[in-house]
């Protein structure tokens, strides 16, 4: 039993320690990138329990700001091969495992 609370705890640690974004790729313009990825910080913490609430949040946000088509998928151990407009792509992981990926195909 012992075992177990302190693997939680070793895994509770782990998450704080990365808890900062690490972008994998992009090819976004700087602007652009900040807001995506605070964004993305934000919804993440916000809805840490709810990836598809997460996800939902930074679509909508960045239908509104940066026009329609864009899309979002967060969780662990996926990967993807996507066609996506240039410059709209954003691939990131947060709080250690949790990855995003933000793209605008039209």
């Amino acid at each position: 039993m012992a075992e177990t609370v302190d693997g939680k705890k070793d895994e509770a640690d782990y998450k704080r320690l990365h808890s900062f974004p690490l972008i994998r790729h992009t090819d976004m313009s700087e602007e652009m990138r900040v807001e995506t990825m605070e964004l993305c910080v934000t919804a993440c913490e916000k809805f840490a329990t709810n990836n598809e609430s997460a996800a939902k949040m930074i679509k909508e946000s960045m239908d509104k700001k940066f026009g329609n088509s864009w899309h979002v998928v967060i969780g662990e151990g996926f990967g993807f091969e996507i066609t996506h407009e240039v410059k709209n792509l954003l691939y990131m992981f947060f709080g250690g495992s949790l990855a995003v990926c933000v793209w605008k195909c039209s």
